[in-house]
């Protein structure tokens, strides 16, 4: 089997990578491309060197699948050429989210998209969206409750570490931490001892395109257009994880008890929520870590049928590299099925 990783030197891509090799891709034909600046470049990859190739080369090699982190303009620009070639396309970019024909699929949720159609192509040459990372953790805390109870609506505060902007926001960050001028800066302000509640573009709303990800992508994921969502999105100095303060109006009553117990049996959660002994989710508790976990449940006071949780999830893992590999593994499964 081959297996192309677009953006393969990123923080994401090389993420990726560390993620096969993990799950059991080490022996497989792994073809790492990058942009023109990283041609020739040693990759280490499952105790062997890989050298890095064109997009252009990667395409021709004709993989079995392609897992994008280059970019939402490289991945417009590419994603359909690998499809042309029978190459399934797993992309971590914005560019095909909101299209209504792409699958938008966290596994847990609604691999069930992807498989469709996946069966309906005749050569495979399908091409798959993975969430924005906040989102991915917020949906999947929160996927039984919306099977159980249904979703009104949800209010969202997320603290997102600097890796989702990525390693030119890491180098800023360490150079602030040491007392020097950073040589770029990827924030229009200091984010060491500091934090803003900007992520993304601005919008005409006065809502960032980060926010706004967060409710296009929760309504495609839970196929349900009239849940109501309002997001802030703060970028906070951490390295590690993003934390989300989440309060969820369901369509009926519930009971609290019943709520731990749809959390703790959600495939990929874990309930991290014990007051009594200060336990809760940090972004240190998912660093390196595949679950989403969940703490500080409680019920909202204030008005009926709702809820508040504390969300905390590695980025770069389950928000990013994680959910595109096991996309590809439940793919993997199907074909091996059929």
């Amino acid at each position: 089997m081959k297996i192309a990783v677009v953006g393969a030197t990123g923080l994401v891509g090389r993420e990726m990578l560390t993620v096969l090799e993990e799950r059991g891709f080490g022996q497989e034909d792994v073809i790492v491309a990058a942009s023109p600046k990283s041609i020739g470049k040693k990759i280490s990859f499952a105790g062997r060197e890989l050298t890095v190739v064109s997009v252009d080369d990667a395409i021709a090699a004709h993989p079995d699948y392609a897992i994008f982190s280059a970019g939402a303009a490289a991945s417009r620009q590419y994603a359909p050429l690998f499809a042309a070639v029978g190459t399934t396309v797993i992309d971590n970019s914005s560019a095909w989210r909101k299209d209504p024909a792409i699958p938008l699929v966290v596994p847990e949720i609604n691999i069930a998209t992807a498989t469709n159609a996946l069966t309906q192509s005749s050569n495979n040459a399908i091409i798959i969206a993975n969430p924005n990372c906040s989102t991915i953790q917020m949906v999947l805390a929160i996927s039984a409750l919306e099977r159980e109870y249904g979703i009104r609506r949800i209010v969202v505060s997320t603290y997102q570490s600097i890796t989702g902007t990525g390693i030119k926001a890491v180098r800023q960050l360490e150079a602030e931490e040491r007392g020097v001028k950073p040589d770029e800066m990827a924030y229009p302000y200091p984010i060491h001892r500091n934090l803003f509640p900007h992520g993304g573009d601005w919008l005409d709303s006065g809502y960032t395109t980060e926010e706004q990800k967060l409710v296009d992508e929760t309504r495609k994921i839970f196929g349900d257009p009239s849940i109501m969502v309002s997001a802030t999105v703060a970028r906070v100095p951490v390295v590690g994880g993003h934390s989300e303060s989440v309060n969820v109006e369901l369509r009926r009553e519930y009971d609290l008890a019943d709520v731990r117990r749809l959390i703790e049996m959600t495939p990929g959660v874990v309930l991290y929520d014990d007051p009594t002994h200060n336990l809760y989710p940090m972004p240190i508790t998912s660093h390196h870590r595949d679950e989403v976990f969940v703490g500080r449940l409680r019920r909202d006071p204030s008005q009926p049928c709702t809820l508040n949780l504390w969300v905390v999830a590695d980025n770069i893992r389950k928000g990013a590299a994680t959910n595109a590999i096991q996309i590809m593994q439940e793919l993997i499964k199907l074909r091996t099925k059929n």
